[in-house]
C-alpha cells in the first residue's frame, strides 16, 4: 500500500481525501476517484480502475489481483500483498488507473496529456 500511495505523489493533480472516514484513503484527480486504499477487511488493499479486458487478464495472471472490492467488478480491480505483486506492477497499475480517469476528463482540465504522459 505504501508503494501505491508513493506513486500518486508523482502524478500531476492527484490528491488524497477521506470521504468515507479515516479507514479509507481515496485518491482523486480533478475530483474523480482513481485509487482507494484500505485495510477494513484486515488485509491491505489497493483498489484501482482497469480497462475491462486488462482487469480480466490481470486476474487470470496474478493470484493477488481480484475484482474491485465494493466497486464495479468490470471496471475495478483489487491488489493485495503477495509475492506476485512487485513495485513495478503497482506503479504501472496506479499510473494506468490515473490515466483512465484523466482521459475521460474534459481536455481543458486535464493535468496531463494521457497519450503522452510517461513516454
Amino acid at each position: 500500500m505504501e508503494r501505491a500511495a508513493a506513486r500518486t505523489e508523482e502524478l500531476p493533480g492527484a490528491g488524497l481525501v477521506h470521504p468515507f472516514g479515516p479507514d479509507w484513503e481515496v485518491f482523486k484527480v480533478r475530483g474523480k476517484v482513481f485509487m482507494l486504499l484500505t485495510e477494513t477487511t484486515g488485509t491491505p488493499m489497493v483498489i484501482l480502475k482497469a480497462a475491462p479486458d486488462d482487469g480480466r487478464t490481470l486476474q487470470e495472471a496474478y493470484e493477488h489481483v481480484t475484482p474491485g472490492y465494493h466497486m464495479n467488478k468490470k471496471h475495478w480491480i483489487t491488489l493485495t500483498p503477495g509475492r506476485d505483486i512487485d513495485a513495478g506492477l503497482v506503479d504501472d497499475l496506479v499510473t494506468e488507473s490515473y490515466l483512465l480517469v484523466v482521459e475521460k476528463l474534459p481536455r481543458d482540465i486535464r493535468p496531463v496529456d494521457p497519450g503522452r504522459f510517461g513516454k
